[in-house]
């Protein structure tokens, strides 16, 4: 089966189907409409032909009447679609949009890792856009002009089928032309969708890291970079006009042929006696009413192109593997004591490429267990194991005897808490950073968390304390007080469980003595895993592994390491001379 008819097929259950009342009611309303636009035509014939020719008053007072009453009916039933479908697309886009953000937070961390922020943000806000034309008046339109056409074409027929054949095969002709033209089109509105993506991303990255680009004054650089994405979108764009704009002019060629071509067979027939003034009329505007649907299906067939295309799209991220399968991952953890064993690891990012090999420890609860080692040696792919961030290739990681490969993410990470390198600040107050992960606690909590992290000691001096807007991603405060957030964020979190990846990396030396205490309040009972290059911070360590090239080359405690003059000892002094 074709892409094009596996997704429309489910665009249909997912969103036509479930509104098919409101759709339904949107046909009636359109064939009302097209109908009522009938008896113009109709009451021309009849005024030119019967009643100015016998002069009948009362039949014209009737006409006027029946074609206010059509106009009438027409203006309602399009107030009512607009009014019905149109709402009811945009609150569709609303609640698509929300669906697919929801999804999306239910993917593994490596489809974040592969792909850019501001591309994913184009697809919850850009491609779903399309889904308006589906159950907007788009469809309804397409569906309700086609009955308009059929039922014109019969009266045409009525009229003169030799007219109504001359004027068949011009329209034959463009609807070949409009085929073909949505089959080439449909790509073009698809790969718009993914530039659009890469430019946004683009400038996401741009506007978040306008520091740096000052910095090395590398704006000119970043201006060539966008320009270069713009021009790709708009040749995409040119491409997708030239061939709207070609099915348009053969429209206005071929419909024009067909209305001269009806000029002189009618003017034929009139003088030869064998079509009355008021048929010609008639069938001109009858015409008009067959034409116009036709014509307007081009626009609207471009439109539910573009829409398809965009839904392809959001259908293939529909369609991805989430991180949490309930079908492998069964186990709901209730009390946990934080018993972890790594047995056997081994991990790879990409395939054939390990960067963790049989990998083997255990960090018993209340624990602390530090990873060291040079750069990309592997220290945060084992924290990012021990968190659920990313499964193993082979081998198992066991928490209290149970496979973490099975057990329910949502129950684990209620008991886990992460303070990364990269901290990770919302823009608005520092109450409300504090509070992310438990919106709820109480205001005691709160304060203990505060005071714990040592957030008082800066907020106390400004004005709004807790309450003061900090900027997006933390940017009004110091490395330092950003970190101190992120750790009264985990401490008011209350996890079983802590990761700390380079927590101390952003602190000055005042800073670090307050953190070093906060730490210790932190990690007292909870099983902790430390990721540090500044050694001096994890000396009182129950365990520290030292990872090179994905391999634990030494472990044991800071004294016993020091002794061994290891790798450790290298480290250990390197730093310390610096």
């Amino acid at each position: 089966m074709s892409k094009q008819k596996v997704s429309f097929a489910w665009a249909f259950k997912e969103f036509i189907w479930p509104r098919k009342k409101i759709v339904f009611t949107g046909l009636v309303l359109i064939i009302l409409k097209s109908l009522s636009g009938l008896v113009f035509p109709y009451a021309t014939k009849y005024l030119i032909d019967d009643i100015i020719p016998s002069k009948d008053m009362e039949m014209l007072k009737i006409l006027i009447l029946a074609v206010v009453g059509a106009i009438l009916i027409q203006s309602v039933t399009a107030f009512s679609l607009t009014r019905l479908l149109s709402v009811e697309a945009q609150h569709l886009i609303s609640l698509l949009r929300a669906k697919v953000q929801r999804k999306l937070l239910k993917l593994p961390i490596n489809f974040f890792d592969n792909n850019k922020s501001g591309a994913l943000v184009s697809r919850v806000m850009t491609d779903v856009e399309g889904v308006r034309n589906l159950v907007g008046t788009g469809l309804v339109q397409l569906i309700g002009g086609s009955f308009t056409a059929v039922i014109s074409l019969i009266i045409l027929i009525k009229i003169n089928a030799t007219m109504t054949f001359f004027v068949l095969v011009p329209v034959g002709i463009f609807a070949v032309i409009a085929l073909k033209a949505f089959g080439y089109i449909r790509p073009i509105f698809r790969k718009r969708g993914e530039i659009n993506a890469i430019v946004t991303g683009r400038l996401t990255e741009t506007l978040n890291g306008v520091r740096v680009i000052k910095g090395f004054n590398a704006e000119e650089q970043e201006n060539k970079v966008f320009e270069k994405g713009v021009e790709l979108l708009y040749l995409n764009v040119k491409k997708s006009l030239t061939t709207t704009a070609l099915m348009t002019s053969s429209s206005t060629l071929l419909l024009g042929l067909a209305s001269t071509g009806i000029m002189g067979i009618g003017g034929y027939f009139i003088m030869g006696g064998t079509l009355t003034m008021g048929d010609f009329i008639a069938f001109t505007l009858f015409l008009g009413f067959m034409i116009a649907p036709i014509v307007q299906m081009g626009n609207i067939g471009s439109q539910l192109t573009e829409a398809m295309a965009g839904l392809d799209r959001t259908e293939e991220l529909m369609n991805m593997p989430e991180e949490d399968d309930p079908s492998i991952r069964t186990i709901r953890l209730k009390d946990i004591t934080g018993n972890m064993v790594f047995d056997d690891v081994s991990f790879a990012y990409e395939e054939n490429k390990e960067v963790l090999h049989n990998i083997s420890f255990k960090a018993p609860k209340g624990s602390v267990t530090a990873l060291v080692g040079s750069s990309g040696s592997g220290k945060s792919t084992i924290a990012g194991l021990a968190a659920t961030f990313l499964n193993p290739n082979s081998g198992s990681i066991m928490l209290d005897g149970i496979d973490l490969s099975k057990v329910n993410l949502s129950s684990f990470r209620s008991n886990l808490a992460v303070v990364l390198q990269d901290d990770f600040l919302y823009e608005g107050t520092i109450r409300e950073n504090i509070l992310f992960p438990r919106p709820n606690a109480t205001e005691d909590q709160l304060l203990e968390a505060v005071k714990g992290a040592y957030v008082n000691e800066f907020t106390d001096r400004f004005d709004n304390g807790l309450e003061t807007v900090i900027g997006e991603r933390g940017v009004k405060l110091s490395g330092g007080q950003r970190q101190r957030i992120s750790i009264a964020r985990a401490l008011l979190a209350d996890p079983k469980i802590i990761i700390l990846d380079e927590a101390t990396s952003n602190l000055d030396t005042e800073s670090e003595s307050f953190i070093q205490q906060s730490l210790q309040v932190l990690m007292k009972d909870r099983t902790t895993f430390v990721i540090a290059h500044r050694l001096s911070t994890i000396q009182k360590a129950n365990q520290i592994l030292v990872i090179e090239d994905g391999n634990i080359v030494e472990r044991g405690q800071h004294d016993d390491l020091i002794t061994k003059k290891g790798r450790y000892f290298d480290l250990y002094t390197y730093q310390s001379r610096i």
